[in-house]
């Protein structure tokens, strides 16, 4: 039986070595079998998508347990920074919050608020958690080790939200800040026009934000190698890939192609 003491968040030991945190989206999966297959194929992270695919938290609650007894981080997008599920998400043993549309540090700070316990926070507590396998733990303890190791992600989606990169960045709690591509393209009014200048200038404006405030970077929705390289030098380190359907359609797609091809 591991020790309370050595209890730690796999994405949270990445990203303070300095290394790529590297994560699968789950939109279809629905058993815990994608988070042993997201850790055998050497992902740190599962991004299970809550705000655009329907799950029960009877789910999401199975698939993190078998990640947490795998050893690789669960976190779910959330709805909003005010969804009323965070709390029953935590406490079900989800290690980490993704908080999509946070256009400013109040926003973050409502995310905060939902995720952290005080003095950071005003997450209630309560006993029996999932991340200790339901032990007992003083009170005290509990709440700092579930502080340091449950992950705050807030998502950067909109010009209003680049525009406050800096107040956003600031506010204590947040551990990750992360720009979703897709969404701020389409608030820019050039949807799908990944590597745009516009949107490249925001990706190192909010870089330096984050440098700025001691707050790690990722960068979403684009899976250009050669973008992925700009994103990094830029300091992002959150990385998000593809979700579990495009990699299976992907691989399906593959497969089939390859049999069309031979000659019966």
């Amino acid at each position: 039986m591991p020790d309370i003491a050595d209890i730690a968040n796999p994405t949270r030991q990445r990203l303070e070595a300095g290394e790529l945190a590297v994560g699968m989206i789950v939109r279809v999966s629905r058993t815990g079998d994608v988070a042993r297959i997201a850790h055998s194929s050497g992902m740190d992270f599962l991004f299970i998508d809550a705000q655009h695919a329907i799950y029960s938290r009877e789910t999401i609650a199975h698939i993190g347990q078998i990640a947490l007894g795998c050893g690789i981080t669960a976190m779910v997008r959330v709805r909003s920074c005010r969804d009323p599920d965070i709390p029953v998400l935590l406490d079900g043993g989800i290690t980490g919050i993704v908080f999509p549309d946070v256009n400013t540090a109040e926003d973050a700070q409502a995310g905060v608020n939902a995720a952290r316990y005080a003095p950071i926070g005003r997450r209630s507590a309560t006993s029996g958690y999932a991340l200790f396998d339901y032990r007992p733990l003083p009170q005290a303890e509990a709440i700092a080790i579930m502080n340091r190791n449950t992950l705050v992600v807030c998502m950067i989606e909109t010009v209003e939200g680049v525009a406050n990169a800096e107040a956003i960045a600031a506010v204590e709690g947040v551990d990750v800040i992360l720009i979703g591509l897709t969404d701020l393209l389409t608030s820019m009014g050039k949807p799908g026009q990944l590597g745009d200048p516009e949107a490249m200038a925001a990706v190192e404006r909010v870089g330096r934000a984050c440098k700025a405030q001691g707050k790690f970077f990722g960068v979403g929705g684009d899976g250009d190698p050669q973008r992925q390289a700009i994103y990094i030098s830029h300091g992002s380190r959150f990385v998000p890939t593809q979700s579990d359907a495009a990699f299976l359609m992907a691989a399906a797609s593959r497969t089939t192609q390859e049999l069309r091809a031979l000659k019966p």
